[in-house]
């Protein structure tokens, strides 16, 4: 495979997830992006913030193809499955089992439900 085809294969900047916002400590913007927790740009602009994080992980990207090591898959490409395993304690469970056989509904829908009413 040549670096041509490798190159097209690495993920743009543009889909990884990022959030900037105030920091009152830095006195500045601070930009992160979700899938490389410790990166972050700084700056006096949201806009100029966005764009700093955005070279980055641009740079990022190019370093870690370079090297041969994982590139974090963008979070917007991810698939869910929908299934997830959860641990609780026992008195726990036995709590939510109650509530949902007194509401009239499965385990998995009253779960559903708080979980909704939460984001």
């Amino acid at each position: 495979m040549n670096k041509t085809s490798k190159k097209s294969n690495l993920p743009k900047a543009e889909h990884y997830l990022y959030s900037v916002g105030w920091s009152e400590t830095d006195e500045a913007f601070v930009a992160r992006v979700a899938e490389f927790p410790s990166l972050a740009a700084h700056a006096d602009t949201q806009e100029e913030a966005l764009r700093e994080i955005k070279d980055v992980v641009s740079f990022v990207l190019n370093d870690l193809q370079e090297n041969n090591e994982p590139i974090p898959e963008p979070f917007g490409k991810r698939s869910f499955s929908g299934r997830l395993v959860l641990r609780m304690p026992e008195y726990m469970h036995r709590q939510l089992a109650l509530e949902a056989m007194r509401q009239g509904v499965s385990l998995n829908q009253l779960l559903n439900l708080k979980l909704e009413s939460s984001l």
